[in-house]
This record gives structure tokens, sequence and C-alpha cells, in this order.
């Protein structure tokens, strides 16, 4: 009768959920479906549907399906991949603060990226994504071993992944200075950006994104339990010095896509898994399914608001995610104000 009882919330939570996910997805379509019709030459609604749907190699098509579909498909895949990104890290060091930017993860994935693209320009741009890959885990490995893990006090993993970033932000900002006339366009892609990218950027990404996502689902057990506590864990049989590791790797796994194709987009990794809390997810794999939604909703929106707000320019979608997330990083910080001072 217990074990029945239990049958119907779950599975209210479980549907809950499904419709959750099922409106992020509409609305994320709806946001692609406008980005169609807004840039430099506005097409209207019509037109729009029209080239999308009956494409014929004139001007409107060529719009809709080489530029702005693509893009938008682009920002979409790129901000689910950081989202689940920024929840795996979450997860692994049960600290709020840790994401693709805050880890280090991110600055590790474009300096390396960035020394190829200057000093080996014959080197192909499909090996990037294992460039930034190798370079993401070492430099989150390096702020993992400053912060003792990232678990032992909250501000210990910032203030190391902070410092990790500022350190290969100045190598990449040395490479720029070396680096000549390729300066602007590099610049443009430090912000983090879609401007450009098509069909061909978007495969790159997403064998990277997909794989990152399809590995966490397949790990939600073992994020449940790791949710708990290392002693938890290991009474419960997790092998911690397998299974850290390897879920480090699957969190660098989407960084690694998004990153040669986008740059490092900020605060999306961060802030995206703490909206998704709102919503009280039922368990890991709901999580990690609407923390790919939320993401994905963000960045479209962000890169529609940064190709639209200053027209015929347009700004980073950089720098709108970090208008985004910025506030929610220093709420989080002031509210666990009190938690720090106590843990000092």
């Amino acid at each position: 009768m217990t074990a029945m009882s239990g049958v119907g919330p779950l599975r209210a939570d479980s549907a809950r959920a499904v419709v959750l996910i099922s409106a992020l997805l509409a609305v994320s379509a709806a946001v692609i479906a406008a980005g169609l019709t807004f840039g430099t030459k506005p097409l209207s609604t019509e037109a729009a549907l029209a080239a999308l749907l009956r494409p014929d190699g004139k001007l409107d098509s060529i719009l809709v399906w080489t530029l702005r579909l693509p893009r938008s498909l682009a920002a979409f895949t790129g901000g689910a991949g950081l989202a689940v990104s920024g929840y795996l890290l979450q997860t692994l060091t049960r600290n709020p603060l840790a994401g693709p930017g805050l880890t280090g993860v991110s600055a590790g994935a474009v300096a390396p990226i960035v020394a190829c693209f200057v000093f080996l320009p014959a080197l192909s741009s499909v090996f990037y994504p294992l460039i930034g890959l190798a370079g993401g885990l070492s430099a989150a490995a390096v702020t993992f071993w400053i912060a003792r893990g990232g678990t032992v006090r909250l501000l210990h993993l910032a203030l190391a992944g902070i410092s990790v970033s500022l350190f290969l932000g100045a190598i990449t900002t040395y490479i720029l200075l070396l680096s000549g006339p390729q300066v602007p366009s590099l610049l443009f892609w430090l912000s983090g950006g879609f401007q450009g990218r098509s069909w061909p950027q978007l495969l790159q990404m997403l064998p990277w994104v997909l794989g990152g996502t399809v590995l966490a689902l397949c790990c939600h057990r073992v994020l449940q339990i790791m949710a708990l506590s290392d002693q938890a864990a290991s009474g419960m049989g997790l092998n911690l010095a397998l299974w850290k590791p390897l879920l480090l790797i699957i969190a660098a796994l989407p960084v690694a896509g998004v990153a040669p194709v986008a740059g490092p987009v900020a605060f999306v990794g961060l802030a995206t898994p703490h909206i998704v809390r709102l919503m009280r997810p039922v368990g890991p794999a709901w999580s990690i399914a609407l923390n790919l939604a939320m993401g994905g909703l963000i960045t479209v929106t962000a890169d529609l608001v940064a190709r639209s707000i200053a027209l015929p320019k347009e700004i980073p979608v950089g720098i709108v995610t970090a208008l985004i997330g910025g506030p929610i990083f220093i709420y989080l910080v002031q509210r666990r104000t009190s938690a720090f001072a106590g843990e000092a």
C-alpha cells in the first residue's frame, strides 16, 4: 500500500516535467521562427515561412536556410550543452558556484584553440574540439586541485577557477597581441557569439553536445548518489576514484564542442541549473532534460537579442548572457555570505 501510494506523486512529477520541457521547447521553436524574420534584411512572417517551407534558391531562401536557421539551431545547441555541463559540474562538486566559466573549463578550452589558430594555421579546425577538451580538462583539474575538490568551502572553487581563468586569459591576450590582423575576428569570437555560423559548425558541435548529454543521462543514478556526500556515496558502494574523473570528462565534452564554434559564452552554464532548480525536477534525468531545454532557450533568445538590438551591427551573445547571468551570480554569492562567514 505504501509503495503504491508513492507511484501517483512520482507520475505527477514526471508528467509536470514533461509539460515543462515541452513548453520550453515550444517557446524555443517560436524564438527560432521569429529569428528567421530579424536581420539586416528583415523578412515578413509570410516570406520567412515561404522560404522555410518552399526553398527556391533565391535571396530569402539563402537568408533562412544558410544563415538564420542554422545559426539559431547552433545557438540552441550550444546553450543546451553549456547548461548540461554546468549542471554536471555543480552536482559533481556539490557547489552552486561551479560552472564551465568558474571552474576554468571554458578558459582552458579557449586558450589552446587560440594558440593553434595563430601559431598553427594549417591545423584543421576538426581537431579543435579535441584540443579544447584536453585544455578544459587540464584547467579543471588544476582548479579542483587548488580548491581541494571544490567541496570544502564554496568560495574556494570560485576563487580557484577565477585565478586559473585569469592566468589563461592573460596567455590568450598575449597570443592575441602576436596575431596581428586576426585580432578583430578573434576578439569577437572570444566575446562569445554565433555570427556567421551555419550547418558545418552546427554539425561539428552537435556530436559533442549529444554525446555529453547522453552519457550524463546514462549516469543519472550515479549523479543522484553523488548529490549526497562523498561518505554516503562511498558507503553505497560508489567508486569515487573512477566516477569523479569520468563525470568531469563528460561535463567537459559539451564545452569542447561549443568553444571552437562560439567561444566562451558567459554564465549560461552557471545560471541555468539554478533556474531549473526552481522548477523542482524529480530527479537527475529530468534535471538534465530541463537544463538542456532551458539552456537552449536562454541562449537562442540571447542570440536573437544580440543580432537585432543594434542593427545593422550586432553585439556578441556573450555580452547578453553575461547581463542575464551576472545578477544571478551576485545573488548566489550574497545569499550565501553568512554560510561562507560561518565556514571561515
